[in-house]
């Protein structure tokens, strides 16, 4: 599993490309918390995320809350077939807003 972050103003941009499981999870966790600031956007593009496990599901929760808490908000991207079953399992999907693809995610 790997990621790339980059920011862009007030959105920092998340691309997951293979698992967001339990072994990487805290380091990409510090990761994105630790380049958000009040009012940060968090971008996840999830077009290369082949599988989420419980530990995926809470840092995205987790960032879900800092950025909320500081009045920005998460969007999810691109999120596949695979991983989708885990979040309408879960009920997460209800949390957090998710498009199609990167460019119909919109932060005002």
């Amino acid at each position: 599993m790997g990621w790339e972050i980059k920011e862009e103003g007030n959105v920092v941009k998340v691309a997951v490309d293979g698992r967001l499981v339990a072994a990487v999870a805290p380091a990409l966790r510090e990761e994105v918390m630790g380049r958000m600031t009040e009012g940060s956007n968090v971008l996840f593009d999830l077009s290369n995320m082949v599988h989420i496990d419980s530990s995926g599901l809470g840092v995205l929760v987790q960032v879900l809350q800092k950025a909320k808490a500081g009045g920005g908000k998460v969007v999810l991207a691109a999120l596949q077939p695979g991983p989708k079953i885990v979040f309408d399992i879960t009920k997460v999907s209800r949390v957090f807003e998710i498009v199609p693809t990167v460019a119909d995610a919109k932060f005002s």
